[in-house]
């Protein structure tokens, strides 16, 4: 079966290679990698990767967001089976979040030219733009822009640190890839995006792959208190308006609304913290806080949004920063990345993505899912990222399988 022959011809040393030579555009001498999206640390890792295509034969196309389209032509111009994710980091980041799933992706396609097949449908190596949103605002950019072209006129004018916007940033790119035509939007049989975990499930569990069945919905709120700055040794406690000890206050009952309605499944976060005028002498005058809140199940989003206000004092200002439903992936994708775990004769698990990815997007547009491999002590977003050799093969093996069967359906 073509599958498995696809499957076998995936090298684990090929594969450990391409991840060694990607690391090193932007490696940082303390460990870790800086490679921000549309940098020129980026432009060059982009470089290579068009050459390492274009040398087994295949078609590299850009779009309005600096996307990149590698496809190896299938024996019919069907809408293709999408694979990949992206490689811009954080600042200091590892040298597998969303890298794995390109590099994975092309040892894919090396692994059919080496066999010498051809799918029914093409295979795309996609490569998303600013997934992290490090360097410019709002993270998975170069997705959302893919399924909804039309975000792409407010996302041209977000400017980085330095002022630079995302406008200029493609221009450079345009300037660099002068050669790549330029595409539209097209239609997509199917996506699958492989990835590490960035949590401590699968390893917990002791299983080397995960079926990811969708993604959780959020909401993040900023509250903000206010009371009265004062002297921190003149003003008496009972005469004192304290901003902080009213944000802090209402924690409690925030922590157990979302025990209430989400239990086992919670997953909230009071992340950022701005206290003023934040002097060790100066009883504050405001504290701003923000809560992240996740889960799978549209109701409990719900409830928490209506329920939120009550917990908070009278003075509290609440406002919405972000939301986003929960996202169900395909359930006949899924269906093939079993089937491709099963022949690979490893274990794995079925389990929901508490992070956002390119696939959350991508799910609007065609049928698609993930999946995942561990990462070692959950470890994320660092340059101590790490998953074992052995099943980093074994998530390509995965991958191999799954895009030459899609590829090949009707």
């Amino acid at each position: 079966m073509k599958a498995e022959k696809v499957m076998a011809a995936v090298r684990g040393g090929r594969l450990h290679g391409l991840l060694d030579t990607l690391a090193g555009f932007g490696a940082l001498p303390t460990g870790g990698m800086n490679r921000q999206a549309l940098s020129d640390e980026d432009f060059a890792a982009r470089a290579w990767l068009i050459g390492e295509a274009q040398r087994i034969g295949c078609r590299v196309w850009t779009d309005a967001c600096a996307n990149l389209f590698i496809r190896r032509d299938g024996l019919e111009d069907l809408p293709p089976v999408m694979t990949g994710s992206h490689i811009d980091t954080q600042p200091s980041g590892g040298h597998l979040d969303g890298c794995y799933g390109v590099m994975a992706g092309l040892e894919c396609l090396l692994a059919l030219h080496d066999q010498g097949l051809r799918t029914r449908r093409p295979i795309e190596l996609v490569v998303w733009t600013n997934e992290e949103g490090s360097r410019f605002s709002p993270g998975a950019m170069g997705s959302s822009a893919f399924v909804e072209p039309q975000r792409m006129s407010a996302y041209r004018d977000s400017r980085d640190a330095a002022g630079v916007s995302v406008a200029e940033a493609l221009d450079a790119h345009a300037r660099r890839f002068a050669e790549l035509p330029l595409r539209e939007r097209i239609a997509a049989h199917a996506f699958v995006e492989l990835h590490i975990e960035q949590g401590p499930v699968l390893e917990r569990a002791g299983v080397p792959l995960g079926v990811v069945s969708g993604v959780q919905g959020v909401r993040w709120y900023q509250v903000r208190c206010r009371g009265a700055s004062a002297h921190a040794g003149t003003t008496p406690m009972d005469m004192r308006q304290d901003a902080l000890l009213l944000a802090t206050g209402c924690l409690p009952a925030i922590d157990a609304l979302a025990e209430r309605l989400a239990g086992a499944d919670k997953r909230l976060t009071f992340g950022r913290w701005q206290v003023l005028p934040n002097s060790i002498n100066t009883v504050a005058g405001e504290a701003t806080f923000t809560i992240d809140f996740r889960h799978a199940d549209p109701a409990v989003l719900a409830a928490f949004d209506a329920e939120l206000p009550a917990c908070l004092p009278d003075a509290a200002d609440l406002q919405p920063l972000f939301s986003h439903p929960p996202v169900a992936f395909d359930a006949v994708v899924i269906g093939v990345l079993q089937q491709a775990v099963e022949a690979t004769g490893e274990a794995s698990l079925s389990l929901r993505s508490g992070a956002f990815h390119d696939a959350m997007y991508l799910a609007t547009h065609c049928p698609t899912s993930m999946l995942f491999v561990p990462s070692r002590d959950g470890i994320s977003h660092n340059p101590r990222e790490y998953t074992e050799p052995s099943q980093l093969e074994a998530g390509a093996r995965a991958l191999a399988w799954s895009l030459v069967q899609l590829a090949d359906q009707a």
